[in-house]
């Protein structure tokens, strides 16, 4: 919840620029588009309801899975995105998170689909996690944020 309020905070920030010309336009509007996309669907995943009978925890999977590939559609739109000059080189990580998170939605289908796979699931968890660290990065540096070593 805390992520995507920060992203969506960052893509506002990003889209207040005054005179801007229209390939930046054009790249905020994407970022922003792709900030919204991803808190949306964080929220569906958030509101996932499991109960303890066989058919919710069915039903939860089913759409948990839904929304991982929903994720893998917006990471790969981010990946294909083209960044102005002064942040071409921030391309390569985009198209690493893009990347990441096909391998993380893959992971998760595999985990989950033919029983229960806890070192598919945990796979899935490292990919999903690393295509997330890198949209962090990407947007703190598009801030002007000093990542330091920590990051």
């Amino acid at each position: 919840m805390r992520k995507r309020m920060l992203l969506t905070a960052i893509c506002l920030f990003l889209l207040t620029g005054c005179g801007e010309n229209p390939i930046e336009a054009k790249f905020n509007k994407e970022i922003n588009e792709f900030c919204e996309n991803v808190s949306v669907i964080g929220d569906k995943i958030d509101a996932i309801s499991v109960e303890a009978e066989e058919n919710s925890i069915r039903y939860a999977t089913s759409d948990l899975l839904s929304y991982l590939d929903e994720l893998e559609v917006e990471f790969m739109k981010f990946s294909n995105i083209d960044f102005p000059e002064e942040y071409d080189y921030l391309e390569d990580m985009a198209k690493e998170a893009g990347q990441y998170m096909t391998e993380a939605a893959s992971s998760y289908h595999k985990a989950y689909e033919d029983g229960y796979n806890q070192s598919m699931e945990e796979y899935a968890q490292e990919n999903y996690s690393r295509a997330c660290k890198r949209v962090q990065v990407i947007l703190s540096l598009l801030r002007g944020e000093d990542i330091g070593e920590s990051n």
